[in-house]
């Protein structure tokens, strides 16, 4: 299998961009936890530490997608994390939640929600875990 350059930089600029993002939530996760226990559905059992035990997560994932023995699972755990927090995304926007700094209207929410799948696929794709939908020659990789 050849790299493609072009296609190596792509997944590098996302990458970083990703492990950012996740490295702010993160933060975000330690520094204000009570604001986020708001919007943790009432069936998460010991909420307060799962909001901890995210953030500590958020910012480990972050730190190990741009390394490049630990990008492999970083990839998969930050997808599967994805997913795992999107009942608080809808729990968010559905009770209309105030949080600070994030407006309370469906102008944020719709697309927030609607963009939960990208965030997964953007961090198996800057993960090397899958190339699609940008690979060219589909019979490259076995």
């Amino acid at each position: 299998m050849t790299s493609d350059p072009a296609s190596d930089t792509h997944r590098a600029v996302m990458r970083w961009m990703l492990a950012l993002f996740y490295a702010a939530a993160g933060v975000a996760h330690l520094w204000a936890p009570e604001e986020l226990l708001a919007i943790t559905p009432s069936w998460v059992p010991f909420a307060t530490q799962v909001i901890f035990v995210t953030g500590l997560c958020e910012i480990a994932g972050a730190v190990a997608l741009v390394t490049r023995p630990l990008r492999w699972w970083a990839g998969a755990a930050l997808a599967v994390y994805a997913l795992c927090v999107w009942p608080a995304n809808f729990k968010h926007a559905i009770e209309g939640v105030d949080l600070p700094y994030i407006s309370n209207s469906w102008l944020y929410h719709g697309p927030r929600l609607a963009l939960q799948p990208v965030i997964i696929w953007w961090a198996l794709y800057g993960a090397e875990i899958i190339d699609w939908p940008f690979r060219r020659d589909r019979h490259s990789r076995k």
